[in-house]
C-alpha cells in the first residue's frame, strides 16, 4: 500500500496515510483535526505529487521564512483556505526546506502561487494579493 507522510497543520503531529484515504478527507492520529482541509497543508517531497493528482484541486503558496511579503501574505492564505476547504486544497511550500521542489517547478520570486487540477497546471501567479484579489485570482482561476 503506497502512503504520503503529512504534517497535521493543527497540531504538528506526522501522520501516515494511504494515497486511496486523500479523498475521504482523514484526520489526524493524534488530534482528530482534519489533515488535508481547512488550514494549508506543509507541501514536501513525501506528499505534493500525491496532493496535486488528487481530485480536489490544490492552491499551492511557494514562499520562504525570510521574505516578508510571503510572511504578510500567509494569514491571507489561511483564512482563505478556511473559507475554500469545500472546493480546495491549500498547500505551503517551503522554498528553504524544499528546495528540489522548488527547482522542479521552477521557483523564481516569491511569493509564486500555483493552482493544480488532476496533476495539471492551471494557472500561476508571482507575488503576494490582498485577500479580495487572491479571492477573485482562486475563483477565476478554478473556472479555467
Amino acid at each position: 500500500m503506497n502512503s504520503i507522510v503529512s504534517r497535521c497543520p493543527f497540531c504538528q503531529a506526522m501522520n501516515r496515510l494511504p494515497i486511496e484515504k486523500i479523498e475521504v478527507s482523514p484526520t489526524c492520529g493524534s488530534c482528530k483535526q482534519p489533515l488535508l482541509e481547512g488550514k494549508p497543508i506543509e507541501g514536501s517531497s513525501n506528499n505534493l505529487a500525491e496532493l496535486i493528482n488528487s481530485e480536489k484541486p490544490v492552491v499551492i503558496d511557494f514562499w520562504a521564512p525570510w521574505c516578508s511579503p510571503c510572511i504578510n501574505f500567509a494569514p491571507v492564505f489561511e483564512q482563505v483556505a478556511m473559507e475554500e476547504k469545500d472546493k480546495l486544497r491549500f498547500v505551503k511550500v517551503d522554498t528553504e526546506a524544499q528546495q528540489e521542489i522548488a527547482a522542479q517547478y521552477k521557483i523564481r520570486s516569491i511569493p509564486t502561487l500555483m493552482m493544480f487540477r488532476k496533476g495539471r497546471l492551471i494557472d500561476s501567479l508571482n507575488g503576494a494579493l490582498p485577500k479580495s484579489q487572491f479571492k477573485e485570482w482562486v475563483a477565476e482561476t478554478l473556472n479555467k
